[in-house]
């Protein structure tokens, strides 16, 4: 298992962050997983007028991964211009808890990219729904 490199993925989230299509809120995010083979997969945010239909970039970066046949992920990283970094909502959350339970998260603002914060998914969603036998 590669060892996780904070530098590398927020680095690559930074650089995601950039490519997020965010016409509406104009709040760019974006998102680097880091697979288990050391693979790193980046997402940024995409936004509709019909907010509801707007996907973050930490699901764009996991559905990503998924559907290209990732299946076990060490770390995340999200990057946006906000005090601390914006947290994962709890539509990410839950997704991160189903997919990546294990995944470190790292957190930064755009502005201070030397700065991150860790969580693990399980600190941001204690008590997850992972199935239908919970």
């Amino acid at each position: 298992m590669p060892k996780p490199s904070k530098t590398r993925l927020v680095k690559a989230a930074w650089q995601a962050r950039e490519r997020a299509v965010a016409p509406y809120s104009r709040f760019q995010v974006g998102a680097a997983l880091l697979t288990r083979r050391g693979r790193v997969v980046t997402g940024a945010n995409v936004e509709s007028a019909s907010y509801g239909l707007t996907c973050c970039a930490e699901r764009v970066a996991l559905f990503k991964a998924l559907t290209e046949g990732e299946k076990e992920f060490v770390a995340i990283a999200v990057v946006a211009r906000s005090d601390g970094g914006a947290m994962p909502c709890g539509a990410c959350r839950q997704l991160l808890a189903e997919y990546a339970p294990d995944a470190k998260v790292w957190i930064a603002d755009a502005r201070r990219p030397e700065r991150v914060r860790e969580f693990s998914v399980k600190e941001l969603l204690p008590g997850p729904f992972v199935s239908l036998e919970s």
